[in-house]
C-alpha cells in the first residue's frame, strides 16, 4: 500500500508541476504570440531585402557582363566566354573614272568606322581577285563594290581587269558554281540613265556574276543616276545617301548576328505583345547614338507614301484582348466586330493604295526639277561661273581680260572683228548631249538629250547675264594695266558668244533669247554640237552659226564626242544638211586632237561638201590639265606648224575654199569660202551695224525680207591675213610674253 501510495503521490506531484507550467504559459500567452508575430515580421523583412539585393546584383551583373551565361560560373570562378564575331570587317572596292565612286567609297568608310569595324577602301586596279577574293570568305569580311559605268556600258579602266576576271570565272569549270559561296557582298552602281541601253551596266553585271558564283547578296543593288531628271532622289549624291542609310541599318543587324535582318514573329506572342519585336526594340536602344544619328540623317531624304502601324495590323486582337474566354451569347457580337474590322482594314488599304498612286502621279506630273543641283552649283561656282536661275551661266573669258589690258584679243577678233573686251560669254543651257574627251569643263555640267528641267524666262536670263557680266568687268576697275577707255567700253555688251558650256540650242526659248539680244544691238555667235537638226532648221537668224565637226567618221565621232543619242551619226549628218540651208554666216569648227582625228582629210572634205559652210575654223585642242574624265595629255596637242600643215592639205582638197586668216596665239586658222574674196581681198569681218539693220527689217517684215552672209561682210585688215608678219595679232595692242623661269640647272 505504501509503495502504491508513494507512486500515487509522485504522479500527483508531476501532474501538479505540469499544471503549474501550463498555467504560467497561459498567463504569458500574449507575450509569446507577440514574439512570434515580431519574429515573422523580421523574417519577412529580411526575405524582402534579400530578394531586392539579389535582383540589383543581377541587373548590375547583366550590365557589366551582358553575355555571361549562368553555366559560366563554376566553383565561384567566372570564366570568359569567347564572343562570336559575325562581321570581321568591311572592304569597299571602287572603280572610278571621274572620282565620284572613289569619293562615295570614302564617305561610306567614314560612316562604317562609327560601328567600330575595321574598313578598307581599295581601288580595283590594285586588287588581284584571283588570289584574294576567295579569302574574304574565311575572314568574315563584307565586300562592297562601288563601280561606275563608262562609255558604251564598259567598266572604267581601273575596274576593267576585275570585271573581265569575274565574267570569265562564271564560265570557267575550274572555279565551279560555288566558288564564292559564303562571300557576302553589296553593289552600288553609278551611271547615267540618259544612256538607256547601258545604264548602270557594270554594276548590274558585277552583281549578277557574284551571284552566279554563289556569293550572298546582303541587300538590293543600289543605283545612282547622274541624270537629275530621272534620279529617284534628285541627284546621284542623294541616291547614294539613301542607299547608304539602308546599308548602315543592314550592317548593324549583321553585326549583331541576325542573318535575315528582320526576325519574324515566332508564334509565342501573348496578349498581342510580340516578343521578337520587343527584343528588337531593346536591341535598338543599345545602338550607338552616333550610328543612329547617321542613319537618321541619311534616310531623312526618303519619303514613304504611306506606312502601316502595329495597331492597325492587330485590330482584331485588340477587340479580344480583355479575356481569353468568350461566352457563347457574345460570339455573334465578336464575329460581327471581326467582320467590321476586316472591312475597315480593306477600306483603309484601298484608300492608301489610291493615295500612293495619286502621290506617284503627282510626283511625275509635278513641277520639273532644276537643272543645277546644289552639288553642281558648288562645283561650277568654284570654277568661276556666275550661275543664273536654274540652268544658265556667265563666265569671263580670258581674252576679255587680255583686251581690257591692251594685250590682244581672241581669234574671233582676228577673223571677224569682234571686240573681245565687249564680248559676253554665256549659255542659257548648261546641259549638253555629248561628253567630249577634250571638254575643258571636265564634264561638271549635266547631260541630256531633251529638255526636262524647270525653265526660266528668256528676258530674265538675259537681264541677269548682262548684270553678272558687268559685275565681273567691274572687278578690273583700278587694276594695273587696264585701259580706262576699254574698261568703259567693256561695261556695254556688244557681242554674245553662246559657247560657254552645254548646248544652248536645247533651251526651248532660244529664238526668243536671240531676238532679245538683237533688240539690244548685241550680235549673236551660237555654237551647237550637231545633234539637234530640227532645232537648227527652226532657228531664227543669228550673226554667225557654228557647228562643231570634231570627227569625220562615225567611229571617230563616237570616240571623241561620246554622244548620248543612239542615232548620233544620222543626227550629225542631218545637222550639217540643215546648216547648208541657212542664209546667214555659217561655220564649221574643227578641233584637232593629235592621234585622234587628224588623218582622214578626205572624209572631212566630204562633210564640208554636205554642209557648205561659209567658214571653217581649224584649231588645235587646248590642254586643260589632267582630268579623270579624259586621258588626253600634252602629247595630244598639235604644234601650230602641224595645224598649218593640216589646213594646207585640207584646203588643197576644197575647190571653193582657201586659207584666209591665222591667229597663232590661239593655234587657229580660218578657211573661208571664196565668195568672201572680193577683187582679190578677203572680207571675213562683220559689219555689225549693218547686221542689226538687216535683222530689224527681217523681224518687222515677219521674216519675209531675208538677207545673206554677203550683205553684212566687212574687209579683213592686212595684219589678220594668213602669211602676215603679225600672224593674227592686232598691232594696236602689245603682245604679252610670260617671263621664262630662270635656268638654275647648272647650280
Amino acid at each position: 500500500m505504501k509503495t502504491l501510495g508513494s507512486g500515487t503521490v509522485y504522479s500527483f506531484e508531476a501532474w501538479s508541476s505540469l499544471k503549474n507550467y501550463a498555467l504560467s504559459l497561459w498567463h504569458i500567452r500574449h507575450y509569446i504570440c507577440s514574439s512570434i508575430v515580431v519574429a515573422m515580421g523580421i523574417w519577412a523583412v529580411l526575405e524582402f531585402l534579400s530578394k531586392t539585393y539579389n535582383k540589383q546584383k543581377e541587373v548590375v551583373k547583366g550590365i557589366i557582363v551582358p553575355n555571361i551565361h549562368e553555366e559560366m560560373i563554376q566553383n565561384g570562378h567566372l570564366f570568359q566566354e569567347e564572343k562570336e564575331i559575325h562581321v570581321a570587317g568591311v572592304k569597299i572596292f571602287f572603280g572610278s573614272q571621274t572620282g565620284t565612286a572613289k569619293g562615295f567609297a570614302k564617305i561610306l568608310a567614314d560612316a562604317i568606322q562609327k560601328f567600330g569595324l575595321p574598313v578598307e577602301v581599295i581601288d580595283l586596279k590594285e586588287y588581284d581577285p584571283d588570289d584574294n577574293l576567295v579569302n574574304e570568305i574565311s575572314k568574315k569580311t563584307l565586300c562592297i563594290f562601288m563601280v561606275s559605268t563608262y562609255t558604251d556600258g564598259q567598266p572604267t579602266e581601273s575596274a576593267a581587269w576585275f570585271c573581265k576576271w569575274l565574267e570569265e570565272a562564271t564560265h570557267d569549270f575550274r572555279y565551279g558554281k560555288t566558288y564564292l559561296r559564303g562571300l557576302r557582298y553589296a553593289v552600288f552602281g553609278l551611271g547615267n540613265s540618259v544612256y538607256v541601253n547601258h545604264y548602270n551596266t557594270v554594276g548590274k553585271n558585277i552583281d549578277m556574276w557574284l551571284w552566279m558564283l554563289s556569293a550572298s547578296r546582303i541587300m538590293t543593288r543600289g543605283e545612282g543616276d547622274c541624270n537629275v531628271v530621272k534620279s529617284k532622289l534628285g541627284s546621284i549624291e542623294a541616291d547614294f545617301r539613301g542607299w547608304q542609310a539602308k546599308f548602315l541599318s543592314r550592317l548593324y543587324t549583321l553585326q549583331k548576328g541576325d542573318k535575315r535582318g528582320e526576325k519574324e514573329c515566332d508564334g509565342t506572342c501573348k496578349k498581342g505583345k510580340c516578343k521578337s519585336k520587343e527584343k528588337k526594340r531593346k536591341e535598338k536602344s543599345f545602338q550607338p547614338d552616333e550610328v543612329l544619328g547617321e542613319i537618321k540623317d541619311h534616310s531623312s531624304g526618303e519619303e514613304e507614301l504611306f506606312e502601316t502601324t502595329s495597331e492597325e495590323e492587330s485590330g482584331v486582337e485588340d477587340a479580344t484582348e480583355g479575356g481569353s474566354v468568350i461566352d457563347v451569347e457574345d460570339l455573334g457580337t465578336v464575329l460581327n466586330n471581326m467582320k467590321q474590322a476586316k472591312k475597315e482594314d480593306i477600306n483603309k488599304e484601298t484608300s492608301k493604295l489610291k493615295l500612293s498612286k495619286r502621290a506617284v502621279l503627282k510626283k511625275e506630273m509635278g513641277e520639273p526639277r532644276e537643272m543645277i543641283t546644289p552639288a553642281l552649283r558648288n562645283a561650277l561656282t568654284k570654277q568661276g561661273y556666275r550661275l543664273i536661275g536654274s540652268h544658265s551661266g556667265v563666265k569671263l573669258c580670258r581674252w576679255t581680260k587680255s583686251m581690257l589690258r591692251g594685250r590682244g584679243g581672241c581669234y574671233k577678233h582676228t577673223f571677224y572683228g569682234i571686240e573681245s573686251h565687249r564680248c559676253m560669254e554665256t549659255t542659257p543651257s548648261l546641259a549638253c548631249a555629248n561628253k567630249c574627251v577634250f571638254c575643258w569643263r571636265h564634264h561638271t555640267n549635266p547631260v541630256g538629250t531633251e529638255w526636262r528641267w524647270k525653265m526660266d524666262e528668256a528676258d530674265m536670263i538675259l537681264k541677269e547675264a548682262i548684270e553678272s557680266h558687268q559685275n565681273l568687268i567691274k572687278q578690273f576697275k583700278g587694276v594695273p594695266g587696264v585701259k580706262a577707255e576699254r574698261y568703259a567700253e567693256g561695261m556695254v555688251v556688244k557681242h554674245c558668244a553662246l559657247s560657254l558650256v552645254g548646248e544652248p540650242i536645247m533651251y526651248p526659248k532660244i529664238n526668243q533669247f536671240l531676238k532679245l539680244l538683237h533688240h539690244q544691238k548685241i550680235s549673236s555667235f551660237l555654237v551647237t554640237n550637231a545633234q539637234f537638226p530640227e532645232e537648227i532648221r527652226n532657228l531664227e537668224p543669228v550673226t554667225q552659226l557654228y557647228v562643231s565637226v570634231d570627227a569625220s567618221t562615225k567611229d571617230g565621232l563616237k570616240k571623241i564626242d561620246r554622244p548620248l543619242f543612239k542615232d548620233f551619226w544620222s543626227r550629225y549628218l542631218e545637222s550639217l544638211k540643215a546648216l547648208a540651208d541657212k542664209k546667214q554666216r555659217t561655220v564649221y569648227r574643227l578641233t584637232l586632237v593629235k592621234a585622234w582625228n587628224v588623218d582622214e582629210l578626205r572624209s572631212y572634205a566630204d562633210l564640208i561638201e554636205i554642209g557648205k559652210p561659209d567658214f571653217i575654223e581649224v584649231k588645235g585642242v587646248t590642254y586643260c590639265g589632267e582630268s579623270s574624265a579624259s586621258n588626253l595629255t600634252m602629247a595630244n596637242v598639235p604644234w601650230h606648224e602641224e595645224v598649218v600643215y593640216f589646213v594646207q592639205q585640207l584646203a588643197d582638197l576644197l575647190i571653193d575654199y582657201d586659207i584666209a586668216c591665222e591667229h597663232e596665239h590661239s593655234n587657229c586658222l580660218l578657211i573661208a569660202h571664196k565668195k568672201f574674196k572680193v577683187n582679190g581681198e578677203w572680207w571675213t569681218w562683220i559689219n555689225y551695224d549693218k547686221f542689226q539693220c538687216l535683222i530689224k527689217d527681217y523681224e518687222e517684215n515677219n521674216g519675209t525680207k531675208v538677207f545673206s552672209a554677203e550683205d553684212y561682210m566687212a574687209k579683213t585688215p592686212a595684219w589678220a591675213l594668213f602669211g602676215a608678219m603679225q600672224r593674227g595679232f592686232d598691232p594696236v595692242d602689245i603682245r604679252f610674253q610670260r617671263k621664262k623661269l630662270k635656268d638654275i640647272s647648272g647650280c
